[in-house]
């Protein structure tokens, strides 16, 4: 029986993979948090390593504050480069391939087309500088490492922007949002099946360590801006919220975001064959686990 360790159990993708996991008898699964495995500390990490023998990883653990990053640089580091890389190399060691996620942050152009994962990166601030050198870090410390960058991920777990857009529509009469930053949302339970459907499939032999190794786009399919999927989640509840769009320049942050990051999933979908819902499947699905 394959053995899965999962880290960063408590975020988003990582509950959702708990959920998956209650429904698989063929798999064992090892899930870890910040107590039970402190990833940014190598000597603990081999530990865990030698005592449990996982036959993959997938890290869903990530400094995920883009604006505190600016002021908390040394601990997103730690979290998204140091621990990538301490992960990374023991998966090398034990032969296990490693899933690792990343962002569309690593992008910030206004190409006008779904971006592909050869497309130059141009990170801005902390945070999307730190996934990039996580992305690096894997993938120089093991030959068997898979990049999923992924985009505007939520879940019926956790904080994210389409429970705070509901929390607050059932407070307010009138919310502003983004409307000129565009990309798809990421149902975080679409996500954590498809890595479990790539496992399998490696798992058949059907997957070689050459298709495995290097970087894949993951994020629903259809395009939006983020006032689109407010407007969408608020509709769908029947809240009676009225929602305005907004420039980015009117709702200033520490950290750039990119203003264009419509993931290209051409290669995800021809490797594993695999198909992807429409965002606004999926947090019709999403908003029924609610």
């Amino acid at each position: 029986m394959a053995k899965i360790l999962v880290t960063g159990a408590n975020g988003q993708v990582g509950r959702e993979l708990q959920v998956l996991a209650a429904q698989r008898s063929d798999v064992q699964f090892i899930f870890t948090n910040r107590t039970l495995l402190d990833i940014t500390d190598g000597d603990a990490v081999e530990k865990f390593f030698n005592e449990q023998q996982p036959d993959y990883c997938i890290n869903c653990a990530a400094y995920t504050a883009v604006d505190k990053a600016e002021t908390e640089t040394d601990l997103a580091k730690a979290v998204n480069v140091t621990a990538v890389q301490h992960l990374a190399t023991q998966c090398h060691k034990h032969g296990a391939p490693f899933i690792h996620f990343s962002t569309d942050y690593v992008y910030h152009n206004s190409l006008n087309r779904p971006l592909r994962e050869d497309d130059p990166t141009e990170p801005k601030g902390v945070y999307a500088q730190t996934k990039l050198d996580g992305e690096k870090a894997a993938l120089e410390a093991h030959d068997h490492s898979m990049i999923v960058r992924t985009s505007w991920v939520y879940s019926t777990f956790g904080h994210n922007f389409v429970k705070t857009m509901l929390r607050l529509g059932g407070e307010r009469d009138r919310l502003t949002v983004v409307f000129d930053q565009i990309g798809s949302p990421t149902y975080a339970r679409s996500l954590a099946d498809a890595m479990l459907k790539v496992i399998q499939l490696h798992r058949m032999g059907t997957v070689s360590q050459e298709k495995w190794h290097g970087i894949y786009h993951y994020s629903n399919e259809g395009i939006c801006s983020w006032y689109d999927f407010a407007k969408a989640a608020i509709d769908a509840k029947g809240l009676e919220c009225e929602i305005l769009p907004i420039e980015t320049k009117d709702f200033p942050t520490p950290a750039q975001r990119p203003p264009f990051s419509l993931l290209n999933k051409a290669k995800f979908k021809s490797a594993f064959g695999l198909t992807i819902p429409h965002w606004q499947k999926d947090l019709k699905r999403m908003l029924e686990h609610l």
